[in-house]
């Protein structure tokens, strides 16, 4: 089982007592703002979208962790690695991206836990490239993809929900773990 311990988080793979509190985060319209058109998702929705990263971890050797806070045990969101089907214009790439509940935001988790997902990129997957794929205006994001060291890469358009998107990238080979 895949875990990874940071000074104030776990990253692990998901249980099934984190479906409520995902489902919790992906049903607060301000998480979901700079997601896919900025629906919300439900209990439903979640459980498939869950079942989908565990399968993409046993297809592909990564995925989406769970990130808990190591302090109290809550479900923060999520972190990790994908193939970003969704854009097949960066295909194969793997993208890094990360979700976490607004109550987390501002204390430097999605950072910490980026930081940690690329050093398991680097060196546990032995990827060399790795790049983000961010909404243009999500400057939470843009924060965290500054403080990653990822480049600007080029801006596109989201194939079905027609939102412009930034495509930044990290040489791993660069990346100071």
């Amino acid at each position: 089982m895949t875990e990874i311990r940071t000074p104030r988080l776990i990253l692990r793979r998901w249980h099934d007592s984190d479906l409520v509190p995902m489902a919790e985060i992906n049903a607060d319209p301000r998480v979901m703002h700079w997601v896919d058109d900025g629906s919300v998702r439900g209990l439903d929705a979640t459980a498939e979208d869950i079942e989908r990263w565990e399968e993409e971890w046993d297809e592909e050797g990564f995925g989406l962790f769970a990130v808990e806070l190591m302090a109290s045990g809550e479900l923060a969101g999520f972190t990790g690695l994908s193939l970003p089907e969704f854009l097949p214009e960066v295909m194969p790439d793997v993208a890094i991206s990360w979700r976490l509940g607004s109550q987390f935001w501002g204390q430097g988790y999605a950072s910490e836990a980026a930081h940690a997902t690329l050093e398991f990129a680097l060196q546990d997957r032995g990827l060399d490239r790795v790049i983000s794929i961010s909404r243009i205006g999500d400057e939470a994001s843009a924060n965290v993809i500054d403080k990653l060291g990822m480049a600007p890469e080029h801006e596109t358009v989201h194939p079905v929900y027609d939102v412009p998107l930034q495509i930044h990238s990290i040489d791993l080979t660069e990346f100071q773990a």
